[in-house]
């Protein structure tokens, strides 16, 4: 079965964030976000929403983490300049031994990954 997104993408773009130390999902979250968005410009993106305004831009983030539950969606949205920002958190992601042999909480690394749509 597929799923259809609700914002038809224009743009579509993908990020990896890491915690190295601390395993905390929105860390990593918003750091995969960051990723997505810091290497792409879309200058052209008000000629194709029908307002002509970016806050009319929607953004629609869906970000794979170990423990989506954990992620504090307005911190991840508030990554973005301007746009109605929607995050979903899923499960994903990756968690394993980081070989500090630190305490639990610290003895592990996160990864997260980001798909960032945008459209209209």
């Amino acid at each position: 079965m597929s799923e259809r997104a609700s914002v038809f993408p224009a743009f579509l773009e993908m990020g990896l964030g890491v915690d190295l130390v601390g395993e905390d999902q929105t860390k990593v979250a918003r750091r995969a976000v960051r990723e997505a968005i810091g290497r792409t410009s879309l200058p052209g993106i008000v000629d194709l929403v029908p307002s002509g305004r970016r806050s009319d831009m929607r953004v629609e983030v869906t970000v794979a983490v170990p423990r989506p539950d954990e992620v504090d969606a307005e911190a991840v949205a508030g990554e973005f300049p301007y746009g109605q920002v929607t995050v979903r958190a899923v499960e994903g992601g990756l968690r394993m031994p980081n070989g500090t042999r630190a305490a639990p909480g610290e003895d592990h690394l996160v990864c997260a990954v980001a798909v960032v749509a945008v459209g209209w």
